[in-house]
């Protein structure tokens, strides 16, 4: 995760005593059906084959990886604020065309339109100020492919505030409406968006199990979908210069 706050220190631990981050966890069966959903909504909404990407906020490299080897990007940078993290992202490079570095979301090292595409995926509510990270993003990109909790979902925010690890690592959602509202004011519109997923991350077995299957109707349910979604995805596009 990308962030300047104490945070890091957080992700650095995580790094170095558990290899990588709990979360990309594919062992974990919640862990599993909540990072596959991200992973299908994201490609539904964005298309970014062929197109040259940065990965703000790319943590150990887990998921920048797998974009890499399932879409090809014709260029994929990913940037991250935790030195420990990506000593491991630069370990799983292999032979792809990848690199990774330790950098500031709110100060990227890259000039104006480096990139066609931008991705915030799930990093934005490790940051203390992510309208800073938007506008920057923007400044580097054409476009921004954003994932985030749902900040409407009042369970989240009650695990935000009694799990411990949630409060070590900074998190604190945000409102779809107010994510939306930061785009406009950094010169950005929203084109697509999607309120999808309802596993949330380390919960027992039979609890993913059972809200998996209650997925689809909380997704299509107005109202419902607006309060239970675990996700907010959306797109959006620089429409100033």
């Amino acid at each position: 995760m990308n962030t300047i706050d104490p945070s890091v220190d957080a992700f650095n631990r995580d790094a170095e005593e558990y290899s990588g981050y709990l979360y990309n966890d594919q062992e974990r069966l919640s862990s599993r059906l909540a990072t596959t959903r991200w992973w299908e909504v994201i490609r539904a909404l964005s298309d970014i084959s062929l197109q040259s990407v940065i990965d703000i906020g790319c943590g150990d490299g887990y998921w920048t990886t797998k974009l890499y080897d399932e879409v090809r990007p014709s260029r994929m940078v990913g940037i991250d604020a935790a030195p420990a993290a990506i000593a491991l992202a630069v370990e799983r490079i292999g032979d792809r065309s990848l690199h990774f570095q330790v950098a500031n979301a709110h100060d990227l090292p890259f000039p104006d339109n480096s990139f066609d595409v931008a991705l915030l995926q799930a990093m934005l509510h490790h940051d203390n100020t992510p309208w800073d990270s938007i506008r920057e993003a923007f400044r580097v990109a054409r476009r921004i492919v954003v994932l985030e909790p749902n900040g409407n979902n009042l369970g989240l925010k009650m695990i935000e505030h009694v799990s411990q690890y949630h409060r070590n690592h900074g998190e604190r959602s945000y409102r779809p409406q107010l994510l939306d509202q930061w785009v406009r004011a950094s010169g950005g519109r929203v084109v697509t968006r999607k309120l999808a997923g309802f596993v949330p991350m380390f919960c027992p077995d039979w609890v993913a199990t059972s809200m998996k299957a209650l997925e689809p109707l909380v997704e299509s349910t107005p109202g419902l979908r607006d309060l239970g979604c675990a996700i907010y995805v959306f797109v959006a596009d620089r429409h100033r210069t």
